[in-house]
């Protein structure tokens, strides 16, 4: 398990969990885990808990298994599993164990068995409409199924009829028996295993019935030893079922004299005795403002092709945020910045761009880049000549080294980086006036040229040979704008990334599609980025002078073609107004 360098905070779950270190609570141990369910990306709001899980376990020397709650097989797939280890491996940690819900499926079979024959759980025939109908409300109880009172041997029967494939999706539920008065709906006999005729990615056509989440979990951490199971709130009101299960099973203490499977159930029913009950832990789910984490709503973007995949920049999940230029140290200090608490709130956007203008002003390699071009031609410069200025990599950073930049006669600046009517306190480029080019030379321009439509299409300037690396005499030149040379640059596609609503909180409008920020992207063709970058690489951060952060697309950049994609804004603000 790696470590990361952000410091911890203080939390109630830390608390909780020295304390129970302090009481030799589950014998001195801390295991957590996190358990996905494999039918999307992971998103921001997941970056969350495998903090939290893989943090906690660091740092009290415990350990953090990464479990695939794989028991829902319509929409869960192997590229959904293989992209949520990919997310965990970047964000810079490494699971103890790899499990799968599956792994138990034979156990959660037989102790559901143990459950019918302990008078727990009975086969139901009422239509999911029924069951909730009879399920009652908040102020009125339930009302209990014609079949609750079915004897033990016929909902066996049923049971094994059940997983042997003798009946129709949606005929049969296994149900929990436990109380249809109870004030917590959760606990009004919920239903632990369904009819699915699903192929599963990993058990294939073996099974036709599947454990409901609720049944799985809590048996699935037990097993695993895990001794913290933290969650977020919405589970809250689960977790009485949660101790339920795990106490039922571990009362068992009867087995069928001649059961098919003696030698196995034996085995289980021995291990069930033993079980601990984990420690359900609930916390705030992360609710990040400008964004919609429901993994159903993300994926109706996707197939309704409102994004490019789930790796669209513009979405939250892990995927989009690298491929946007995010690193896994802001999203780890993203994460301890917005702590762990009890109540759920939004968390401003401006947050997650702090922690990566942080890390990217700090760390990223500086370079120029021209993204609406400017034709400038320095009349009193060596036509056939190229220069290599050595400018630095990172101003703060000497230890980054320099690189070379090539100046010629013809270079190109930003169209706004020059005004024929300059506002109030321009600094940069007007006619007769003077500007210095980034790590380079002081020019002066001397002549506009237009085209037959009056737009300016190329500057007539001089350079002042004495000006590199030192003012000129006698006189103060105050802007300074980036540039690159014209023969010697490369063409890039930038793309300039916004956020993908308009309003803070998309998911509590009454159709998050309505909302959507049509000018999202922007993607610029033809811009001009220094000779460097040629070489530049998927993974690393950029800071183009004056313009922002960006980061190589390690999807579109292919044959020579270089696309960038703009992480960040150099500072706050700097983002379209909605």
């Amino acid at each position: 398990m790696s470590t990361n360098d952000t410091l911890p905070s203080a939390n109630f779950i830390r608390q909780i969990v020295t304390n129970d270190l302090k009481e030799h609570k589950h014998n001195g141990k801390v295991a957590t885990r996190f358990p996905p369910e494999p039918n999307g990306y992971l998103h921001i709001g997941h970056a969350k808990s495998i903090c939290l899980n893989f943090g906690i376990a660091a740092e009290f020397k415990g350990t953090c298994n990464l479990r695939f709650d794989d028991t829902n097989p319509e929409k869960e797939n192997i590229e959904y599993m293989q992209s949520i280890e990919r997310d965990v491996k970047w964000l810079g940690f490494d699971w103890a164990g790899l499990f799968n819900a599956s792994d138990y499926f034979e156990q959660l079979y037989l102790y559901a068995e143990q459950l019918i024959e302990q008078g727990l759980a009975y086969v139901d025939s009422l239509s999911a409409d029924d069951i909730r109908a009879y399920r009652g409300s908040l102020t009125e109880p339930g009302k209990e199924s014609p079949d609750r009172s079915r004897s033990i041997e016929e909902n066996l029967d049923l049971f094994r009829r059940m997983r042997a494939g003798e009946f129709a999706d949606g005929q049969y539920v296994l149900r929990a028996k436990i109380d249809m008065a109870s004030p917590n709906m959760n606990m009004r006999d919920p239903a632990i295993y369904r009819i699915r005729r699903v192929h599963h990615h990993r058990t294939g056509d073996k099974w036709c019935i599947y454990p409901m989440y609720d049944y799985t979990h809590c048996i699935s951490d037990a097993l695993e030893g895990i001794t913290h199971s933290l969650c977020t709130l919405e589970f809250e009101d689960h977790r009485p079922l949660y101790d339920w299960v795990l106490e039922q099973l571990r009362n068992i203490d009867s087995i069928p004299p001649k059961p098919e499977d003696a030698l196995l159930k034996v085995k289980y029913v021995e291990q069930a005795a033993k079980l601990h009950t984990p420690q359900q832990i609930e916390f705030a789910r992360l609710q990040l403002e400008y964004t919609i984490v429901s993994k159903r709503k993300l994926n109706q973007l996707v197939t309704e092709k409102h994004v490019k995949g789930w790796d669209d920049p513009r979405m939250p999940t892990l995927a989009g945020l690298r491929r946007a230029g995010f690193t896994p140290k802001s999203i780890r200090d993203f994460c301890e910045r917005i702590g762990v608490t009890k109540q759920n709130s939004w968390i401003e956007m401006g947050v997650l761009e702090y922690c990566i203008r942080e890390d990217l002003n700090e760390n990223a390699f500086r370079a120029m880049a021209v993204l609406q071009p400017l034709r400038v031609v320095i009349e009193n410069y060596p036509a056939d000549q190229v220069e290599q200025l050595e400018i630095s990599n990172h101003p703060q950073k000497p230890e980054l080294g320099k690189r070379q930049v090539p100046f010629t006669q013809v270079i190109l600046i930003e169209q706004d980086d020059f005004a024929e009517v300059p506002p109030p306190k321009f600094k940069r480029l007007i006619e007769g006036g003077e500007v210095r080019l980034r790590g380079s030379y002081v020019i002066k321009c001397n002549e506009v040229i237009k085209n037959a439509a009056g737009v300016i299409t190329e500057l007539r300037c001089s350079y002042d040979p004495d000006t590199l690396g030192k003012n000129p005499e006698g006189r103060k030149v105050k802007g300074v704008i980036h540039w690159v040379s014209e023969p010697e640059s490369k063409v890039a596609e930038i793309r300039l990334y916004d956020r993908l609503f308009t309003v803070p909180s998309p998911d509590n409008e009454p159709n998050f599609l309505d909302v959507i920020n049509h000018d999202s992207l922007d993607v610029l063709e033809g811009c001009r980025v220094e000779a460097s970058l040629a070489a530049a690489q998927a993974g690393n951060g950029y800071q183009f002078e004056r313009t922002g952060y960006f980061c190589l697309d390690a999807i579109d950049s292919v044959d020579g073609k270089l696309v960038f994609n703009r992480t960040v804004t150099l500072r706050e603000g700097g983002w379209a107004k909605d």
